[in-house]
């Protein structure tokens, strides 16, 4: 359809003001328990570095890798280099991108809470074959269930928060999945710390463990209620009125209810999401969609996260010593979530990504320069300068807690009109997992192709991302989500970029009130 004509369709009067509803026991336990989802995809991002440094792992199933890890002879950053063992890891997320599009008709036709459900079973099918593996294939076969239960479980969980949680308190409230995220990588590394004593089975114990959130996140998604936006676009209005009422606490919701309705009559005029969301009209959410997540995964953060026992093992740290080193910074990465959930909704997004993104540059360049000085293919790096390394990337990792890492999650989910929401989160989620899996699978030959100028190759990227947030990207703060298409009209950019509006039901109003504000937003 043409952007013009069914764009006077939706929400084109600036509410916000007249939005009413606090924080109420309902949303804290509809996020509380839709957030599991992000602990299950933290833990299996956390738990696949710890496993693959296990020897009974290694010499089970990648027997070459273990020969390799224990031969003296081997070069420092090539010890690991072994496109089988890198696939045990990327499969999960080249599976979990491919069901992130198979979730967003199934999200937007049957609610969030379908897609959530079948995300938590698709995890326990996973768990399962993993604890109970014999074979690479059956090995494999696991994780690939785990990536569906991630294509779903990232789909739907960032959509029911940001849906669920007032406008106010949306940044904060939508972080939970982040939060419970890197939770899931801090209980992910405790886990692998305990169970790497455990000989020969302890790595069967830590990949089965990842079934109890599953559990957790199949039974809430059963008995939550659904979204109001996801009520009243399936055409069921009053009983997504009833819901809003409960979860805002209040029955004066008359503003954002009518936001609502406004929205689902536009979406449901949209028969291909997918073909919609190329129209021009929604062109800056596009590019969002793609950059943001894209970013996320180029901070370098994942190489990190995947592979910390091994990266720390290559610099010359023990076993014991590397996956203690791994729990230090899955416990930094979950203390700064908390920074970020009581700093979004005060400071903003974009201050927050911009100061994270010089942190993390900084932090990257010294790694760089520590590691081409001090450490070599033949050579370890000394106690103190194993600490200072340790201790700099405890602080990139802090960095990313605050800024990137939940916020790569939290701005594409907020930007997106109902009509293309589901679309909106699946081009996020895909994206975010094909650089995920390309990183993954990559990560240990880059390793051992660049050496120490691998932190270099993502100071970079780095550099390029904030450039793009402080050009490009507006402030969201505060914004109800119904109301974030007049945003972009007010941007500097994207006002050029978006075709105009017939001057109808509204709009050259609320375009004329928006003019004035539009040196407010870089």
């Amino acid at each position: 359809m043409a952007g013009g004509g069914v764009a006077a369709l939706g929400v084109h009067t600036e509410r916000a003001a007249q939005y009413k509803g606090r924080m109420t026991l309902a949303v804290a336990m509809t996020c509380l328990v839709a957030a599991v989802g992000g602990a299950i995809f933290g833990y299996d991002i956390g738990i696949s570095g710890g496993v693959t440094s296990m020897d009974p792992f290694l010499k089970k199933f990648f027997p070459a890798v273990f020969r390799r890890k224990n031969s003296g002879s081997q070069n420092n950053y090539c010890k690991y280099d072994n496109q089988g063992l890198a696939a045990f890891t990327s499969s999960l997320y080249l599976a979990g991108l491919v069901a992130s599009l198979a979730a967003s008709p199934v999200t937007r036709n049957y609610g969030r809470k379908a897609s959530i459900v079948c995300g938590g079973v698709s995890f326990l099918v996973g768990a399962t074959l993993n604890v109970a593996a014999v074979n690479l294939a059956m090995l494999i076969l696991g994780r690939i269930m785990l990536g569906v239960g991630i294509g779903f479980g990232n789909q739907a969980v960032p959509l029911y928060l940001s849906e669920m949680a007032p406008a106010h308190l949306r940044g904060g409230l939508n972080m939970m999945f982040q939060l419970a995220t890197t939770l899931g990588i801090f209980t992910a590394n405790l886990i692998n710390y305990g169970t790497q004593n455990i000989k020969p089975w302890g790595w069967r114990l830590s990949l089965g463990l990842a079934a109890a959130p599953a559990l957790l996140m199949t039974l809430g998604g059963l008995l939550l209620p659904e979204t109001p936006n996801s009520l009243i676009e399936r055409g069921r209005v009053e009983e997504g009125r009833r819901v809003l009422e409960r979860i805002r606490g209040t029955a004066d919701v008359d503003a954002e209810f009518t936001d609502m309705v406004e929205a689902s009559e536009l979406a449901n005029t949209i028969e291909h999401p997918f073909r919609n969301i190329l129209e021009r009209r929604n062109r800056p959410q596009l590019v969002m969609a793609v950059c943001m997540p894209a970013f996320q995964i180029l901070t370098g953060i994942n190489s990190i996260l995947f592979y910390a026992p091994v990266l720390f093992q290559s610099m010359g740290f023990g076993g014991n010593a590397s996956l203690y080193s791994s729990v230090l910074t899955g416990a930094v990465l979950f203390s700064s979530t908390l920074i970020s959930i009581g700093t979004v909704d005060r400071l903003g997004r974009r201050k927050l990504l911009i100061s994270g993104g010089i942190q993390m540059i900084v932090c990257q360049v010294i790694v760089a320069v520590i590691l081409g000085v001090k450490f070599g293919a033949d050579k370890q790096l000394s106690r103190s300068y194993s600490i200072v390394v340790v201790v700099v990337i405890c602080l990139f990792v802090l960095a990313f807690g605050w800024s990137w890492g939940p916020l790569g999650w939290t701005v594409p989910s907020e930007i997106f009109p109902l009509e293309t929401r589901s679309a909106g989160q699946s081009i996020t989620v895909a994206v975010n997992l094909l650089f995920t899996f390309a990183i993954a699978q990559a990560f240990l030959s880059l390793l051992c192709a660049f050496k120490f100028g691998i932190f270099l190759f993502f100071a970079g990227w780095i550099t390029v991302m904030t450039v793009f947030v402080y050009v490009f990207l507006p402030e969201t703060k505060g914004v109800p989500i119904e109301e974030m298409v007049l945003l972009w009209r007010k941007h500097w950019f994207w006002k050029k970029v978006m075709p105009e509006m017939p001057l109808e039901d509204g709009w050259g109003a609320a375009e004329g009130n928006a003019a004035p504000a539009s040196k407010n937003h870089k």
